[in-house]
């Protein structure tokens, strides 16, 4: 009889392309990962992996092994969900993945109130990159995730995962409040490109945002100066709000430190899109539902029919 560890090994083995890769993320070593696909290779009676090279690819028998397994995880994983719907209380463990956003803007509140209401429920949140958070769900290390796609540039879509709108999020230029010494410039600015000579804090290359808030300022008819690169958003909101740079940053973002900041409407009102992904097979879950539905309930979220919650109060625009 084939082991669904085994097979488990196999699946990761197809989705990570090395023994290595499959070792860190399951914490194995490399040598007990081997020992593993050769038994199962035995205990299938055909050949799995074939060495082209110095790398190991999968044999026809072993990608139809590979789907097997695929529905196998998801008919446990509903069989796990409908006995924890038998009992009285919500209990086991929620894996979380959010981008940065999401982690100081809208966990913090929830996290809190699934401590009061669930207290026998664990959320272990990770913060990660959009696109690593979705492929890393749908490869079953993470049970949900909070996402964020730019206008244009759509997050990745995996068959496997549930996905719902959470919210549409404003984008806006980000400037310094107006009256500080030395913000002349800046104080001048109230469209995209009367910035075209001020410096810029982006994203680094290769991130969704950092290539559309380039798009956006080509469209206004300049090439923006990037003198500042990190993927930390409160590191923008101190360079914007010291008069060092603008930027172009969410509304989320803005609320945080909107005393410090005014903000100017972009051309054509551009929004990013947040949203929750799981696995369909995991909808079920007591566990992920009480953790979904806390979220999609806050105020200024859609709720999981698509209505919208209560908005607060917005950052002022000056």
């Amino acid at each position: 009889m084939l082991e669904l560890r085994r097979l488990r090994l196999l699946r990761e083995l197809s989705i990570r392309g090395t023994i290595a890769e499959v070792a860190d993320v399951l914490s194995y070593s490399p040598s007990s990962v081997s020992q593993q696909l050769t038994q199962l290779e035995a205990e299938a009676g055909v050949e799995l992996l074939r060495r082209t090279g110095r790398t190991l690819q999968l044999t026809p028998q072993a990608q139809v092994l590979v789907a097997h397994t695929e529905e196998l995880l998801d008919s446990m994983e509903r069989a796990e969900a409908a006995l924890a719907a038998t009992l009285s209380t919500v209990t086991g463990t929620v894996r979380l993945a959010v981008f940065q956003t999401a982690m100081l803007a809208l966990m913090p509140p929830v996290l809190r109130e699934l401590r009061t209401t669930y207290p026998q429920l664990r959320v272990e949140m990770s913060q990660q990159e959009p696109a690593e958070a979705l492929h890393e769900t749908n490869s079953r290390n993470f049970d949900l995730v909070v996402a964020e796609q730019y206008p244009g540039h759509a997050a990745p879509h995996y068959e496997n995962l549930d996905r719902r709108v959470l919210t549409h999020d404003a984008i806006r230029l980000a400037l310094p409040a107006r009256g500080a010494a030395g913000n002349t410039e800046f104080d001048r600015v109230t469209a995209l490109e009367h910035a075209a000579h001020l410096p810029w804090v982006m994203e680094p290359d290769g991130a969704a945002s950092r290539h559309w808030a380039e798009q956006s300022c080509r469209l206004a008819g300049f090439e923006p100066d990037v003198r500042y690169e990190t993927a930390d958003l409160q590191a923008h909101l101190q360079l914007v709000a010291s008069g060092n740079a603008v930027a172009m940053l969410p509304a989320l973002v803005l609320r945080t430190d909107s005393g410090s900041l005014r903000a100017v409407e972009l051309p054509g009102a551009p929004m990013r899109t947040i949203f929750t992904a799981m696995r369909h097979s995991s909808t079920q879950s007591p566990a992920m539902q009480a953790v979904r539905s806390l979220l999609h309930q806050q105020p200024g979220m859609s709720d999981e029919q698509g209505s919208a919650a209560p908005l607060p109060p917005k950052p002022r625009l000056r």
